[in-house]
């Protein structure tokens, strides 16, 4: 009696970590359908209950609910073949979205079991797709016949449309002898390409390196055109250019090219492309294909990027005419002479190939040097040093980028500032750090005077795992917003909303020479229940210039620990629900305070549900590095506390924007008839407060 007495004072007295229900989309099977027709899929994830839409990124999708997350989603003939984002949503909210892959021309099909042998490998015709899942440490095996001479790509889609699954191909002709095989071509997806020696059929077969079931994949089996890359990887907005596919089946318009990959020559095929004006304008980067696929696993390697996507491969968007790398530069006594500025287009052509180039700046200052390979689709990891001519070294650049939380802009590219003095000549090297070379080892070579710039993303990150962005009426959300500065920028960046919804509002929030910030969301007790596309805006200067950007927004995709796996979707959907369980405002909306001075600020807390009167414990959230605070608790029971900020005497005058969070534990029951309701842990931000901080007193 005394042990079960102990256990039932413990289980009353535990504290659930969960915050209020966020719905989150792990799995759409099956991933994709053909452009004209219709495909019943099924949904999984966690909050679930009731999803009875879906929402698309594209109007020439529609969804059906049919029954228990289940859906019959339609696609207009006229949808362009790519990929797009989908999200459900219930009574709790919006997801996170998952990607759903439209066709052309493909035949799709449902994976049929069993398939685990070639004895019973389910049979299907060239140019199809299957719509499978994988079978744990079992194989799916596929039947195909191909005629002498034909070439096919076989290919493994999973991570590029965000499941889990690490495929393995391999490809066996009628005797079961292995001819060909495939881990990692595109990050973990794999690739085959093959030309039939002999007609007849051929088997693949497709497995999980980590032997887990259940993980979503569409296989490709096609002759049609498949583009490797694009080169040069950069094209002067606003004007046709000429540029160079490079891939395999390209048509009868295509030549052999002098590149090959494994013994395979591929096909070039010229086309022309123009980047339109208001991509460079806008600062931003389409795509028709996510870019998801170019790395080991997903990252954000676009969000450093203007520019859009050319048969599926990113190309950089520039102001000023390409220059193209002109062979043999690789002796250091002899380098390519570059006029500045200079955007040029270069490749690895071999193992151990190393450019070298010549500038002779006609201004002292600082350069920005950038070489895009990652960010476009190469495979190369460059780096770059920069000799002055008594060929001392002046600077070395190698990876950049930011890592935070779920957004991963880390990335393999060299990007950074080197002083260099007019008419000084000075070489530039740039070449792969493990020697490698050949077709998919491109990249572009940016030098140029400082323009001072940014890059803004949000990413939503109020949930442990992938989410999407929910606001409660009464209530407040916010979204982490992540700055990265470029050539020299460290200006203070205004960010404001468009288009939000009746009854939801926002303040300009203001990020002064930091990295990263919250953009706070509150909504009205009448708000109208509904989700819709908003866009957030940041505005900063570089002298009596504005500078005007979209912010790029960003899906986490997984939640692995230490792992960034995030990737850029094309609309931020904000879902609005049912009432919050309480509320944080400052008492007053703007405060003055001198740098090197404390000041104590109310915090005004409404408590919206009648049941909850516990404690709430209020930390920072994305405070300035210069401006500290510490954690108060507001009592039960209580309505207000007071906050006291400490701003450092190092303190940049200026405005900041500034939020904290609340955490407090709310009784809490999805099932709204339940008459127990375990305390939830509920964090809110509360809404901004703007602090204008002066300078020090002169002493």
């Amino acid at each position: 009696m005394r042990s079960a007495s102990l256990l039932a004072i413990l289980l009353s007295t535990t504290i659930a970590r969960a915050d209020l229900p966020s719905p989150r989309f792990d799995r759409l099977l099956p991933m994709g359908a053909a452009a004209g027709s219709s495909v019943e899929v099924e949904i999984s994830g966690a909050d679930i209950e009731d999803a009875k839409a879906l929402h698309f990124d594209h109007p020439g999708l529609k969804a059906e609910f049919l029954k228990d997350k289940k859906f019959k989603i339609t696609v207009a003939a006229d949808v362009p073949a790519g990929t797009y984002d989908v999200r459900f949503s219930n009574r709790f909210g919006i997801s996170n979205s998952r990607l759903f892959q439209v066709s052309k021309g493909l035949i799709e099909v449902a994976e049929k079991e069993p398939n685990d042998e070639m004895t019973t490998a389910q049979v299907i015709a060239v140019n199809s797709v299957v719509n499978g899942t994988s079978d744990g440490n079992r194989e799916d095996v596929y039947r195909f016949p191909l005629k002498q001479g034909q070439r096919v790509t076989i290919e493994c889609q999973a991570q590029k449309l965000d499941s889990q699954l690490d495929g393995t191909l391999t490809l066996f002709d009628a005797m079961s002898k292995q001819v060909a095989s495939n881990g990692d071509w595109f990050g973990r997806d794999p690739l085959i390409d093959f030309v039939a020696s002999t007609a007849g059929d051929y088997y693949v077969s497709l497995s999980d390196l980590t032997f887990r079931g259940g993980l979503a994949y569409r296989l490709l089996v096609t002759d049609q055109p498949h583009v490797e890359s694009v080169f040069p990887g950069a094209v002067q907005v606003g004007k046709p250019a000429v540029v160079t596919l490079f891939g395999r089946n390209l048509g009868p318009k295509a030549k052999p090219s002098k590149w090959k990959i494994n013994d395979l020559a591929l096909d070039e095929l010229a086309e022309t492309v123009t980047i339109p004006a208001d991509i460079s304008k806008e600062g931003t980067f389409r795509f028709t294909e996510h870019p998801a696929t170019h790395a080991v696993l997903p990252t954000a390697s676009t969000s450093t990027v203007t520019g859009m996507t050319v048969r599926g491969i990113p190309v950089l968007a520039t102001d000023i005419p390409v220059t193209l790398e002109a062979e043999p530069n690789d002796d250091p006594k002899k380098p390519q002479a570059l006029p500045l500025p200079v955007v040029l287009a270069g490749r690895f052509d071999q193992l151990r190939d190393a450019d070298w180039y010549e500038i002779e700046p006609k201004e002292d200052g600082a350069y920005a040097f950038d070489v895009y390979c990652e960010r476009i689709a190469g495979r190369a990891d460059p780096y770059l040093v920069v000799l002055d001519d008594k060929d001392n070294r002046v600077g070395e650049l190698d990876d950049f980028g930011m890592r935070t939380n779920a957004f991963d802009g880390h990335l393999r590219d060299p990007s950074g500032s080197i002083n260099l003095a007019k008419n000084r000549k000075y070489r530039v090297l740039v070449q792969d750090r493990y020697r490698r070379g050949g077709a998919r080892f491109m990249y572009v070579l940016s030098i140029r005077k400082n323009v001072p710039d940014f890059y803004a993303v949000s990413i939503h990150a109020q949930n442990p795992g992938p989410a999407g962005a929910t606001l409660r009426k009464n209530g407040a959300m916010f979204l982490d917003i992540l700055i990265q500065n470029k050539e020299g920028f460290n200006g203070p960046i205004t960010i404001t909303a468009e288009g939000l919804p009746r009854g939801v509002h926002s303040v300009p929030t203001i990020i002064n020479g930091d990295t990263k910030g919250a953009f706070v969301l509150w909504a009205d007790a009448d708000a109208a229940d509904g989700d819709s596309p908003i866009k957030l805006f940041a505005t900063g200067k570089n002298g009596d210039a504005t500078i005007k950007h979209e912010v790029r927004p960003y899906n986490r995709i997984w939640s692995e620990a230490n792992i960034g796996t995030s990737r850029p979707i094309r609309e931020l959907t904000l879902a609005i629900r049912e009432p919050a369980p309480y509320s944080l405002k400052f008492a007053t909306e703007r405060i003055e305070i001198e740098a090197g001075k404390k000041t104590d600020v109310k915090l005004q807390l409404e408590r919206i549900w009648p049941e909850f009167k516990g404690n709430v414990n209020i930390i920072p959230l994305s405070l300035p590095n210069s401006i500290k605070m510490g954690a108060i608790t507001i009592s039960e029971g209580k309505t207000d506390g007071t906050v006291t900020f400490d701003v450092q005497a190092n303190t940049k005058p200026g405005e900041y924007t500034i939020t904290v969070l609340g955490q407090g534990q709310v009784p809490f029951s999805k099932d709204v008839k339940a008459t127990t309701r375990p305390n939830t842990l509920v964090a809110s931000p509360s809404r901004p407060i703007t602090v204008m901080v002066s300078a020090a007193a002169k002493k």
